[in-house]
């Protein structure tokens, strides 16, 4: 896509150029046949000045002032208080559980008769294949087809009848007879005056702020025909800073602790070595086996309702099924469950004291801190008087600039060590970049190869 050269160079360069935009031409002034101008990028101008900066922090001078003390009496314990456990045991009680032995059952037979046999598995899988829907049917349903007999097996089951318990038991508690130190007056605290120590450092001072600048981010040799213009980037160029020795707190000035041991007085107090406990033992449950008839596989059936009707293309085989049904078995057994829970009782034996004299502390030992102001000197920093602006510049472009003139800029370059690649004539990357960095160094415009930096180059065409 094609940019007009007005329009793109007005856009990127519009934050520092609107104070003198005016000022600029949109033609360069004064130009002649045979000689390309370009806007250019001029850094911006530095001036020296004076800052103050501090060479040493402000400190403090510390004064002790001792502790104060007053006398008081103090109870102190001699016998530990302790507590007495009397376990309540737990109560029981006899109950009747109703156990089910054989569960109810509804049975397929051929008739509703009590002596009726059962009906077959092969006709109660024809009557379900048959569409008929067994689970919905009800004692005294019956039904024409086969039958599949139910089948039982006898098992075990243990019943709980006692739960599993905890028997409590009371272990008495056990003491000795120690001796006990007692601080009759406290330990204390001496402050002692520690002065201010100081260390020379180097510190780094910013003298020259971060500022930015406008780069040309495209190939400066153009072709002149038609609208043309440059691409120009805003680039970061980091601060500058001086090392300075200042003199610095190492360490404040602080007070120094001297420990003042306490005063003691041995009695003789009682010790307590175990407190009273409780010892559980665990009763295990009881159970008691029974034997239980269970369902191991249900019937199968098929075919039509007998009440319903049927077409005179149905013929009854001879055979029925109805649902018969037999109330579930059940025995009483005797269960012991807990009636009230065991527990444990608590009665409290309060401490023994004794009265003794002691020292009180009623003030603190503190200290009092006087400032001292921190002390600064003079220094030079570099300080912006003039921003980034921009230019008309004679340059050279692909109407007036040859091979070997590129070729001479490469060698002009490598010799001043800023790296162009071999001096081939080609105005690449390579000595677009090394040409853009010297005219930084060197404080020259920006933007383009112009007549100046060929003079500081020391070129001549």
């Amino acid at each position: 896509m094609k940019i007009k050269y007005s329009t793109l160079l007005v856009a990127l360069l519009l934050p520092f150029t609107q104070t003198n935009a005016k000022e600029i031409s949109l033609t360069p002034p004064d130009a002649k046949a045979g000689e390309c101008y370009a806007r250019v990028v001029l850094p911006a101008q530095y001036e020296d000045v004076e800052e103050k900066v501090m060479v040493k922090e402000p400190s403090e001078k510390i004064e002790i002032v001792p502790a104060e003390y007053t006398e008081t009496e103090e109870e102190v314990e001699v016998v530990p208080a302790i507590k007495n456990l009397n376990p309540v045991p737990a109560t029981y009680k006899e109950v009747i559980e109703t156990i089910e032995v054989k569960p109810a059952m509804r049975i397929w037979k051929t008739s509703l008769k009590k002596k009726a046999l059962p009906v077959s598995p092969n006709i109660l899988k024809a009557v379900a294949d048959s569409g008929v829907n067994l689970k919905a049917a009800e004692p005294g349903d019956c039904f024409k087809e086969y039958f599949i007999p139910r089948k039982f097996k006898t098992v075990s089951e243990d019943i709980l009848v006692r739960k599993d318990h905890n028997k409590t038991e009371v272990v008495e508690p056990e003491f000795e007879i120690v001796d006990k130190t007692i601080i009759v007056k406290p330990a204390s605290k001496k402050i002692v005056e520690v002065p201010a120590e100081y260390d020379e450092v180097e510190e780094k001072v910013l003298v020259e702020a971060e500022k930015t600048v406008w780069k040309k981010g495209q190939n400066p040799a153009q072709k002149v025909s038609g609208a043309t213009g440059e691409i120009m980037c805003l680039v970061k160029i980091p601060a500058k800073y001086r090392t300075i020795k200042k003199r610095v707190l190492k360490s404040p000035a602080t007070t120094k602790v001297v420990e003042v041991p306490a005063e003691t007085k041995v009695i003789k107090v009682k010790k307590l070595l175990s407190d009273t406990q409780l010892k559980h033992i665990t009763k295990p449950a009881l159970y008691e086996t029974i034997e239980k008839t269970a369902l191991e596989s249900e019937a199968r059936f098929d075919w039509i309702h007998a009440d319903d009707a049927v077409d005179n293309e149905y013929k009854y085989t001879g055979r029925q099924i109805c649902l018969t049904e037999e109330k579930a078995k059940t025995v009483e057994i005797k269960k012991i469950v807990i009636d009230t829970p065991e527990r444990v009782e608590e009665e409290i034996v309060p401490a023994v004291k004794k009265s003794i004299t002691v020292k009180k502390l009623i003030a603190e030992a503190k200290e009092v801190k006087t400032p001292i102001p921190a002390e600064y000197k003079m220094m030079k920093k570099r300080k912006k008087v003039a921003g980034t602006h921009i230019e008309w510049k004679r340059i050279l472009c692909q109407t007036n600039m040859t091979k070997d003139v590129i070729a001479k800029i490469q060698s002009a370059l490598n010799d001043k060590g800023y790296s162009a690649g071999k001096a081939d004539g080609v105005l690449g990357k390579g000595t677009r970049n090394a040409l853009d960095k010297f005219q930084t160094d060197n404080n020259l415009a920006t933007g383009g190869i112009t007549y100046e930096t060929l003079g500081a180059l020391q070129i001549t065409l």
